[in-house]
């Protein structure tokens, strides 16, 4: 048995689960086979993993059945083997990354700023090490460095593009995954190229003013600012020149786009995100991130 209150949360989480199933979720992890329209529905299997994941803190798979089984039984009395809710999970990779785009776009809150948005990135760790060889997901992994935690590792990039809000986190307009190995400006330039009408603020890694000219500007009115990157070959007289100016410039921009680290922090902190050293297929892999942030944003709605 579980607490009242949770109940009704479990109940309220069923509901809407199961009407946007109905609206978009179900062309997205069809059958056709005999099997289509199996007893143990894949709204039951999105509830469990999500619920347990919102209200218990259980981010691992065998965790998620272990305490279904165990509370839970008496609202899922279909549940089946620990082997086949795995396996049953990882065909619905496709229908948690739908579910995370609709609550993006459903809960964006009021108090986004339509001018100003925040760009960073964030590592997903299927194995870490300098000589270690990745053997998880090879189609959506690869090799990359983090600077803030000083290693390399094998896995994934999540990255974040945020509307700026006062006082408080920023909110994801769009969230993107990509191999460790691909650069964070790389990756702006092919799903961010259209954006229009913004201040985007990021780390020195997005500097390129060939890319950010002034007819980019004048087409699409985005700028991008950044902390001064220091340019190779200038006179030392004036970097010693500039020096002052540079600093408390550069200081300003990383004071504004501060908060995007802090909703990465409160990602991870809800959801252990950045950990993936137990994924071992490519859906599982695409299940703990994708169904993480699901996990995530369901606190914006209970």
């Amino acid at each position: 048995m579980i607490p009242r209150e949770k109940e009704l949360k479990l109940i309220a989480m069923y509901l809407y689960i199961c009407e946007l199933y109905d609206k978009e979720l179900k062309f997205y992890c069809q059958r056709y086979s005999n099997n289509s329209n199996p007893v143990f529905t894949d709204q039951e299997i999105m509830t469990i993993y999500l619920f347990t994941g919102y209200c218990q803190k259980c981010f691992l798979i065998r965790d998620v059945h272990t305490f279904a089984k165990e509370y839970l039984l008496s609202w899922f009395p279909l549940l089946p083997s620990y082997q086949t809710f795995n396996y049953r999970l990882n065909l619905l990779s496709e229908a948690f990354t739908v579910l995370s785009r609709s609550l993006l776009e459903s809960f964006r809150p009021n108090d986004c700023d339509p001018l100003i948005s925040l760009v960073d990135s964030m590592p997903i760790i299927t194995c870490e090490g300098r000589n270690r060889q990745g053997r998880v997901a090879r189609e959506i992994v690869s090799k990359g460095y983090s600077s803030t935690k000083n290693k390399y590792y094998y896995g994934m990039k999540l990255h974040a593009l945020a509307s700026k809000r006062k006082s408080t986190i920023p909110f994801p307009e769009s969230i993107i995954l990509t191999p460790a190995s691909e650069c964070d400006l790389t990756a702006f330039k092919q799903n961010w190229d259209n954006i229009s009408n913004k201040y985007v603020f990021g780390d020195k890694i997005y500097s390129d003013f060939d890319y950010f000219n002034q007819s980019k500007t004048e087409s699409q009115n985005v700028e991008m600012i950044t902390p001064v990157k220091a340019i190779k070959g200038k006179c030392e007289s004036l970097n010693f020149r500039d020096k002052a100016a540079d600093e408390l410039f550069s200081a300003a921009v990383s004071k504004i786009r501060q908060p995007i680290e802090s909703f990465f922090n409160w990602l991870n902190d809800k959801t252990n995100i950045q950990r993936a050293h137990k994924v071992r297929s490519t859906s599982g892999l695409l299940i703990h991130t994708m169904g993480k942030i699901a996990i995530a944003f369901i606190y914006l709605i209970f």
